[in-house]
């Protein structure tokens, strides 16, 4: 699913014009994407939680060549789903 048509759902079910929708599904991803990058967690209760998870450096393998190379640290956002969204996708 898009952004298309995540505003396009919001379009039938609400009726918002879609331009209005298009900004809602913008804003409330800004908002995700600005405090996950503070290095918050957001909740979506009923749906999950995003964390951000620093891992360290490590050394992996190039598959092709088996060459050595140095992983370098960064910041991965996971996703947990919540019991409700984890028991509706079984």
């Amino acid at each position: 699913m898009t952004r298309a048509d995540l505003a396009q759902e919001i379009f039938e079910r609400v009726g918002l014009p879609k331009k209005e929708a298009h900004e809602i599904i913008e804003l409330i991803l800004k908002t995700i994407i600005d405090t996950l990058s503070e290095g918050e967690s957001v909740k979506i209760s009923g749906f999950g939680t995003f964390t951000v998870r620093k891992k360290t450096p490590r050394i992996g393998r190039n598959p092709r060549t088996g060459q050595e190379i140095e992983i370098t640290a960064r910041r991965v956002v996971t996703f947990r789903p919540s019991n409700l969204l984890d028991a509706k996708a079984k």
